[in-house]
Parts: C-alpha cells; sequence; structure tokens
C-alpha cells in the first residue's frame, strides 16, 4: 500500500515538474506599426473633451468651485452656434459647451440628452488639409467642406462619427 502510495506521489510530481507553462507573447512594437499604413500628417497629443451642458454657470461652478479647477471666461462662437467654456487641467482641457442660437447643433444635441454630456474629442494634427485629403481617400466623412476656425483660433476639422466608432471627433491644426 505505501508503494503504491510512493509512486502516485511519485508520478504527480514527475507531471508537476515536468509540465512547462504556455508562454504567450506580444507582437513587439515594430511588427505592430508595420501594420499601419503611413500618413504623410500625424496625431497629435488630446487637446481637449468637449462637454454639452444644459447649465452653463453651473458646470462652470461645478469645475471651479467644487472640483477647484481653473475655468476660463465663456466665449461666444456664433460661427459654430456655442458658448464655450475651457477648464484646464494640467495634461489637458474639457471644454464646456451651451447652445448659443436655436440652429446651434449643441441644442439638438441636448434635445436628446437633456442633462447633458460628451460631445466630442478633439485631438491635434501637425497639418490639417493634409489629413483631410488623406481622409477623404480612406472615405472618412468630414462633416464641413473646408476647416473652420475653432475656439481657440485655430482650423478645425470634425469626422463623422459613424467612420469614428461613434464618437465625433474634432481634428485641430497644431
Amino acid at each position: 500500500m505505501a508503494a503504491s502510495l510512493g509512486r502516485a506521489v511519485a508520478g504527480f510530481l514527475n507531471r508537476f515538474q515536468t509540465s512547462a507553462p504556455t508562454v504567450r507573447t506580444l507582437p513587439s512594437s515594430n511588427s505592430f506599426s508595420q501594420n499601419i499604413p503611413s500618413c504623410l500628417w500625424n496625431l497629435g497629443r488630446l487637446n481637449h473633451v468637449a462637454i454639452a451642458v444644459p447649465d452653463l454657470e453651473k458646470a462652470q461652478s461645478f469645475y471651479k468651485d467644487v472640483l477647484g479647477a481653473q475655468v476660463s471666461e465663456t466665449v461666444a462662437l456664433p460661427e459654430h452656434g456655442v458658448y464655450t467654456v475651457f477648464v484646464e487641467l494640467g495634461n489637458t482641457k474639457l471644454e464646456l459647451l451651451h447652445p448659443l442660437g436655436e440652429k446651434s447643433p449643441i441644442a439638438s444635441f441636448l434635445q436628446k440628452n437633456k442633462t447633458g454630456g460628451m460631445h466630442h474629442i478633439c485631438i491635434e494634427v501637425d497639418d490639417i488639409k493634409v489629413a483631410m485629403t488623406e481622409l477623404k481617400e480612406k472615405k472618412i466623412r468630414i462633416l464641413s467642406d473646408e476647416p473652420k476656425i475653432g475656439a481657440h483660433g485655430k482650423p478645425v476639422i470634425f469626422l463623422h462619427p459613424k467612420d469614428c466608432h461613434g464618437v465625433l471627433v474634432e481634428l485641430e491644426q497644431a
């Protein structure tokens, strides 16, 4: 009996010692980047995340008085149909958006989202005109024929959310 128990333990230990763990390796960054087509323009940093708000003063107060953030003055952008306020976060910004006029795209967003919510993300690019050309070639819809001047005084374009996995993407000239 002791001999058969000894053989069983020895067999178990033998299997345990000889089994090698499975090691999976991720592809190196070189092989991953080889799958990305080269572009004549480059993405830069995340410039801001835009949030549509039904009450701009209340939202400004929340970020300034409750969270202690540095909050800009309200700026009207009639060509975009919005009031904007920027909240500084150190590594990026939040852009608070409120409707300016009845035809504001933010007004229609707030009709569907009564309490507000994330509206878009903004990413900087080093050459917005070249980016537009290449994105059109890749069948990404751009919501305007030409860049408009955005809240930072720089050219911006918006990419259709249906072409960007449900996210409205703003590209801004760096």
